[in-house]
């Protein structure tokens, strides 16, 4: 009688200790299946923080979705889920361009826009700088898209002034973008581009309402980088948004054993609006938003500290 007792008490007392253990220390039990690369979901919707995009006045969040890698992977039902994922989070700025993925990017975000399309700041990009040519590829892409307009429609990767003058011939593929913003197409017009040189000309020109430009500290994809602090205080005196893109120079820049939070939070302390990240798992999505969530500047040390990670100082 004793001994079972001494049993019943020793029985007892290690489930109060479990008790107590997962009263102070509750986790998300996650089993994770062979080939399953998922984290376990966030259990809590971090806010993000936001900036407003320029003369658009629109509020986006510090994180925004790229659609670069979405499709690339052949699992539809994941893909979506990565999409629906990120809205859910608050993501609210979505890019993608017919380029990407042969065009699968922007069908696979159409089937969320279906159902979703209001709750989204879409962009879209044209890669065709004649005027004949955008028309077409617009229509294209609508159609892909599954909605009737765009909220920001790009020339996609100006890279020198040969293009530009393409772009702004008199059959160019501006006039083009002037005459959809006219007709509520597009709500607004802007400029992709690796080199912030042609984007200082384009801003002369004074009508596009946003820049799209590479920014990441190993100036990976840069082109004419002295040019960037120039292009972002013109950008801001004319109240033009500006958005980061190829923050992880294609995830490259992880290999040297930087944290994406880091990236971001490089970009970010720049004055942009947000950063476009292409991610492939949900969980990229929510460590992302948690980045965006918990952003604090960086200081000048620690950009240049970062920097010198990539190319370090003799």
């Amino acid at each position: 009688m004793k001994r079972t007792l001494v049993k019943i008490l020793s029985s007892m007392r290690v489930l109060l200790c479990l008790i107590l253990f997962f009263t102070v220390y509750p986790f998300n039990i996650h089993t994770a299946a062979a080939g399953d690369e998922t984290r376990p979901e966030t259990s809590v919707l971090q806010q993000m923080q936001t900036r407003r995009l320029g003369k658009t006045g629109k509020e986006i969040p510090l994180f925004s979705l790229g659609g670069a890698y979405i499709g690339r992977q052949g699992n539809f039902q994941k893909e979506i889920d990565v999409i629906n994922r990120a809205i859910d989070m608050g993501v609210k700025y979505i890019d993608t361009s017919p380029r990407y993925v042969g065009g699968l990017s922007e069908r696979y975000i159409g089937h969320v826009m279906k159902t979703r399309r209001n709750e989204v700041f879409l962009t879209d990009k044209c890669h065709d700088f004649t005027y004949d040519g955008a028309m077409r590829l617009v229509q294209r892409s609508l159609r892909n898209l599954q909605t009737d307009h765009l909220d920001l429609y790009l020339h996609h990767g100006v890279f020198n002034e040969n293009q530009l003058e393409e772009v702004t011939s008199e059959r160019g593929a501006l006039k083009a973008f002037l005459e959809l913003k006219e007709k509520k197409v597009v709500n607004y017009i802007g400029m992709s581009s690796h080199s912030p040189k042609i984007l200082l000309k384009a801003l002369d020109l004074g009508v596009y309402d946003c820049m799209v430009v590479t920014l990441n500290p190993a100036g990976d994809a840069m082109l004419d980088r002295p040019y960037l602090d120039e292009f972002m205080k013109k950008a801001a005196e004319k109240g033009v948004g500006v958005i980061a893109i190829h923050t992880a120079g294609g995830g490259k820049l992880l290999r040297y054993g930087v944290r994406m939070e880091d990236l971001l939070r490089y970009a970010l302390s720049y004055p942009v609006t947000t950063a476009v990240v292409s991610v492939s798992e949900i969980w990229h999505v929510e460590e992302n938003v948690m980045s965006a969530a918990n952003f604090k500047s960086m200081t000048v040390e620690e950009k240049s500290k970062l920097e010198n990670i990539f190319s370090p100082k003799k």
